[in-house]
């Protein structure tokens, strides 16, 4: 009979990404249930006093035509807007709605409470070794 091994270290981080990241969508659908998960991606790399598509898309690692959808949808829902951009009036900004600011606080109060949860299973000093763990590999790996 083969040994059984513990999940590798990717997995781990991959499956608790999954369950972080339902905690946060499911928080996004509550606020409006037309929202989808990809729309997060937007979200996460918007600069808030706007950025051009094609910055948008070089931070999610994505191609401009897959972002310029999601932005898209997300200004059809009534979240971000295209605007002239100042320093080159043939560029668009993309920036946030008064709905987007909306949307964005109701994220971060989820992600707050995300946080209380994880201190409440790992205890205050867990979750600073977890912060700093993941901060290191993010910066030195």
């Amino acid at each position: 009979m083969a040994a059984t091994h513990p999940p590798h270290i990717v997995a781990l981080l991959y499956e608790a990404y999954l369950r972080v990241s339902d905690v946060v969508f499911e928080a996004g659908r509550s606020f409006d249930a037309r929202l989808r998960p990809a729309h997060s991606t937007v979200f996460f790399h918007m600069e808030h006093e706007g950025i051009r598509l094609v910055r948008l898309a070089e931070k999610a690692q994505m191609t401009p035509q897959a972002m310029g959808d999601l932005v898209d949808d997300l200004e059809e829902l009534g979240y971000l807007r295209r605007v002239p951009d100042p320093a080159d009036r043939r560029a668009k900004l993309i920036v946030f709605t008064d709905r987007g600011d909306e949307a964005l606080k109701a994220g971060y109060a989820a992600i707050d409470e995300l946080e209380r949860r994880l201190a409440a299973l790992l205890g205050k000093d867990g979750l600073a070794a977890l912060h700093t763990t993941l901060s290191r590999i993010i910066t030195d790996f």
